[in-house]
């Protein structure tokens, strides 16, 4: 796909937003900012991949659909067997509590020396039991630092917001966590989360970052970066033209723009940001030149990208990172909505493959569009 291509978006009823303040429109020399240094990628890859279940998710090629819509090569990152959670987050929430608990055992206990074999050996359990962690999710994120509480030995506490499934509730309670719902949409229910930690004493482990609060949203963004490396490596260290990545509040959007740039440089592949019309907050943040939240009047299909505020952190990479911000516009495949991203899902699930709702805007927007 060339440049001229994604020009021809402009006027139809996709939105598309050329990044005029990014790095390769203004020809930058220099990429900067980054967000996650060279050594905490390679920290969290190899505690990572000392974890039980890991393995590296596939880059799998998608000839057929390369073929008919014109391009040379088309390639997937399926994370839906990422550690049994089913998605990318499983990285993301998990490897901040253990971030969040090693940093307090340390400081306030004088241990050193500790991974995540230490802590889920229980050898510690009496000091991270004491400890409460607490989240808003709309199930993936949730999931995730659920999971990573049980794993590494402290008390979790998850929101979830009206629209979240009775399935997805009971997939949190699976992994031993307290659940509360709240009444509202995902950026209420980040609110609350917030409020209710700073009256208990809980550390909230969140994947968006705000005014104040961005050291644990990096340790987010830090074990994304694992999918990153991997795919670098699958890849040959072969760039590719262009990557297509789902926006959300921007994490991970902005953790594959951050590697990408750092692995190649002034060759990185042109950066693409897909979000649901229904919830495009960067997309919105990039036409006015700063971050803007937009209001959740229905919820996207896919939970988890029904977000309306940018991550602070997130945004900072991304307004100069991301070459381009396209959202679905209506009907338009599964990052609009409607009859034609639920058939997508239907032609994705009878072809064999199982792709999750955070994990399937960046076939899909291409494939009804380009």
């Amino acid at each position: 796909m060339t440049d001229n291509a994604l020009d021809s978006f402009s006027g139809t009823q996709v939105g598309f937003f050329h990044n005029a303040a990014s790095w390769r429109a203004r020809g930058a020399a220099e990429l900067a900012p980054s967000l996650i240094s060279e050594s905490a990628a390679a920290a969290a890859r190899a505690e990572i991949s000392a974890w039980p279940g890991y393995r590296e998710s596939p880059l799998t090629p998608l000839p057929g659909l390369a073929k008919a819509i014109g391009i040379g090569e088309l390639h997937y990152k399926d994370e839906g067997g990422r550690f049994g959670l089913g998605s990318f987050k499983a990285l993301g929430g998990a490897y901040a509590v253990l971030r969040h608990l090693i940093k307090h055992l340390e400081a306030s206990h004088g241990l050193s020396g500790l991974d995540g074999a230490a802590l889920s050996s229980g050898r510690h359990a009496e000091l991270t039991k004491a400890l409460t962690v607490a989240s808003a999710t709309d199930g993936n994120h949730g999931r995730s630092v659920a999971w990573g509480a049980r794993l590494f030995g402290c008390r979790c506490v998850i929101y979830i917001h009206a629209g979240v499934s009775a399935g997805r509730e009971a997939a949190l309670r699976a992994q031993g966590a307290e659940v509360v719902r709240t009444a509202g949409n995902y950026d209420e229910s980040v609110h609350r989360c917030a409020e209710d930690a700073a009256a208990n004493g809980w550390t909230v482990v969140s994947d968006t970052s705000w005014e104040g609060y961005f050291d644990i949203p990096r340790d987010v963004m830090t074990g994304y970066s694992v999918l990153v490396s991997e795919m670098i490596e699958q890849l040959g260290r072969r760039a590719p033209t262009h990557v297509f990545v789902q926006g959300g509040v921007g994490g991970i959007a902005a953790t594959v723009a951050d590697l990408l740039a750092r692995a190649w440089g002034q060759n990185r592949p042109r950066f693409v940001v897909v979000e649901p019309d229904l919830a495009a907050c960067l997309f919105a943040s990039a036409q006015v030149g700063g971050p803007k939240a937009v209001d959740i009047e229905e919820e996207t299909l896919m939970a988890g990208l029904s977000c309306g505020e940018v991550s602070l952190l997130a945004w900072d990479l991304l307004s100069v990172a991301a070459d381009d911000f396209m959202d679905g516009g209506r009907g338009v495949g599964i990052a609009g909505h409607g009859s034609s991203r639920q058939a997508a899902f239907r032609r994705r699930a009878h072809r064999g493959r199982r792709v999750g709702g955070c994990g399937f805007g960046r076939i899909t927007c291409r494939q009804s569009n380009v």
